[in-house]
């Protein structure tokens, strides 16, 4: 048979492939073509009709991909081919195309990169870093299959599973995972880690990735401060674990008309180039190595070429594990990153969403707001677009007593549950969307009212926690069986001044928020925080009552059995942290909310039984309602069972 016409057979047969997976997922990876090492590397981005992640005659080449060496980027010819100098350290990637998917691997994990590291790591890392990749090939392909119709799509963004353990990768398995799965989400669809995929324990990365693997959809992931390797003498060691494990610690991909972009902003160790900037002697002060939230140099180059090449009409979304800025650490450089001014500089005039993670927060901070303390920290104003801290699947690290599904609780920061922002991308717009692990889809806010007894009872448990663990009373002066029920209001209550309080978790300066008494009149509920530069209002008047009953008294603490195990008495957080005797409040109590809207009760309500219905309006017009039933009463009734009358009753 003649060459040409077994080239031309072939091509029909590739062409006659099924094209069922388009949009799909399948599991093929780069080609690296082994040959004479050059001080670049080319290559060919293709049309991978068959599948198999190997260029073969009759695929053709994709025009107009971008490649990076993670510093240069380059565009592909006609032809779909590139050429990039080959870097000594460095993370080879395509930048997935609009209409195009790259392969993945086993557990869902998209394959986009080739990391190259001649030697290894320099040193020998705890959990293994990269080994010797050797010399740069002489040519890597990377293949594409077609998508269609990805304009609108929808991304489930995970901050925080930070599991430092194997039970509680369990614990994200039958929490955030069981709801994905649930949603059922396909086609163009993804996952986004925001970093602290795991604690510390790197290990950790191949399971969880393999149980995220069973939502059915590819996972993009971001590094965080818990994800690298902690035993790394430089900055340039410190994601060589990750890039084995999972890929690139920073990198970009697209799909429909939104340009994702992946930062590294955790630079460890940080020391004497970080020690000179005003605030930053935590790098130097202690012989602990510490970490610094700053996008290095390199990346900051990579960042601006990169931006070159992406048109200005694209919806551009940063992701990132430590916020830029944040409300909840608004005073902390170490937690907001330093060159945020220089990256927004880079931005100007875009379309931009910033996601982050790392506070154990929600927030959702609108174009035009600042806080006290980011000037000070990292020199930012007023925002120039959407930031959105986008709260912790692990809630407050894994902490609280187990819900009936068997998941802990583990209320957040500030009181909103753990769960997944789901984002709704359709073109260059979206909405967002949060939902608490295990709960009502339908659920949004929390509900409750601040007494003069609540604020009393507060007072009395921070005072305590404020003081040395070591010197304090072991037992806490009030739990939650002390505090009186926030939903009878008594005469006094109401002339004290009691507020009813809103805790909406994913609320903006945009949320509406309205009550109603019976059937009364509507009237407006005021946000705590303003977002007009003030500092963040701490304190038991803007606390969520709601949030902080049930992250007063961990009964877990008192948990104990004969098995003789000592380390299932009580339980385990925080690499193995012991927590373990008298029931303790959690960790953090919500003294302070980006998202919590109050008001006034009238003194001259009525005695008796009432209604009040809470609802919010989010910037997209979605809507949630909550009642609740509470009483009026000239003096509160006895909580407890009247032994005396019983026993006076009997002995008549």
């Amino acid at each position: 048979m003649a060459p040409d016409l077994r080239i031309c057979i072939g091509v029909l047969a590739l062409l006659a492939m099924p094209s069922a997976s388009l949009a799909q997922n399948w599991m093929a990876g780069p080609e690296v073509v082994r040959g004479l090492s050059g001080s670049s590397i080319s290559g060919v981005v293709f049309e991978d009709l068959n599948g198999d992640g190997i260029h073969q005659t009759g695929e053709p080449g994709v025009e107009g991909v971008l490649v990076s060496n993670g510093l240069e980027v380059t565009q592909t010819g006609r032809s779909g081919a590139y050429e990039l100098p080959a870097r000594a350290d460095m993370d080879l990637f395509v930048v997935q195309p609009s209409g195009w998917r790259v392969p993945v691997n086993d557990s869902n994990i998209p394959q986009f990169s080739y990391t190259h590291k001649p030697g290894g790591s320099a040193q020998a890392l705890r959990y293994g870093g990269l080994p010797d990749t050797g010399p740069a090939p002489e040519r890597v392909n990377f293949p594409l299959r077609r998508a269609q119709d990805d304009d609108a799509f929808s991304c489930a963004v995970i901050g925080d599973s930070q599991t430092y353990s194997g039970f509680e990768i369990s614990q994200f398995r039958d929490s955030a995972i069981a709801d994905l799965v649930a949603r059922d989400l396909t086609g163009n669809d993804c996952m986004l880690y925001l970093g602290d995929v795991v604690g510390d324990d790197l290990e950790l990365l191949t399971r969880i990735f393999e149980v995220g693997s069973s939502v059915g959809v590819p996972q993009w992931a971001v590094v965080g401060n818990h994800d690298i390797d902690l035993d790394a003498a430089s900055p340039a060691e410190s994601t060589d674990t990750w890039r084995r494990l999972y890929g690139p610690a920073y990198y970009a991909f697209e799909i429909g008309e939104v340009t994702f972009i992946v930062l590294n902003n955790i630079y460890f160790p940080c020391g004497e180039e970080d020690a000179g900037v005003p605030g930053r002697g935590f790098c130097t002060q202690s012989e602990t190595a510490r970490y610094n939230a700053r996008v290095s140099d390199t990346q900051m180059e990579w960042l601006e070429n990169l931006l070159r090449r992406i048109p200005q009409d694209r919806l551009i979304v940063m992701a990132h594990h430590a916020p830029f800025v944040s409300f909840v650490d608004a005073a902390s450089p170490v937690h907001q990153t330093d060159n945020a001014p220089q990256i927004y500089a880079l931005l100007e005039g875009r379309e931009v969403l910033s996601l982050s993670g790392h506070t154990h927060t929600l927030e959702n901070l609108s174009p035009g707001q600042h806080y006290e303390g980011w000037q000070e920290a990292v020199g930012v104003g007023p925002l120039p677009f959407r930031h959105i801290v986008a709260g912790a699947a692990s809630g407050n690290w894994w902490q609280g007593d187990f819900n009936v599904d068997g998941d802990a609780q583990a209320l957040q920061r500030m009181g909103a549950p753990k769960g997944v922002l789901m984002i709704d991308f359709a073109g260059s717009a979206y909405q967002e969307h949060y939902f608490g692990s295990r709960l009502d889809a339908g659920r949004g806010q929390w509900v409750d009212f601040n007494t003069p007894a609540f604020r009393e009872w507060f007072d009395a448990l921070n005072a305590w926690r404020a003081e040395p663990q070591d010197t304090r009373d072991a037992v806490p002066p009030v739990s939650v069986n002390d505090l009186p029920d926030t939903r009878i209001l008594t005469r006094q209550d109401l002339a004290e001044g009691t507020y009813l309080t809103a805790n909406v978790w994913n609320g903006a300066a945009e949320t509406i928020v309205e009550a109603r008494i019976n059937d009364g009149a509507p009237f407006a509920l005021t946000r705590t925080q303003e977002g007009a530069g003030e500092a963040p209002r701490v304190g038991a008047m803007y606390a969520d009552p709601f949030a902080v009953r049930r992250q007063a008294s961990v009964g877990r603490y008192a948990v104990e059995s004969r098995s003789g195990e000592e380390r299932d008495q009580g339980f385990e957080a925080f690499r193995g942290s012991r927590f373990q005797g008298v029931p303790q409040p959690q960790t953090s109590l919500a003294d302070r909310n980006v998202h919590l809207w109050t008001a006034r009760l009238p003194a001259d309500l009525p005695e008796g039984v009432h209604r009040m219905t809470v609802t919010s309006t989010d910037r997209h017009g979605r809507e949630y309602s909550d009642t609740v039933v509470f009483e009026v009463r000239s003096e509160r009734p006895p909580a407890r069972f009247r032994s005396d009358v019983w026993e006076a009753g009997a002995a008549e």
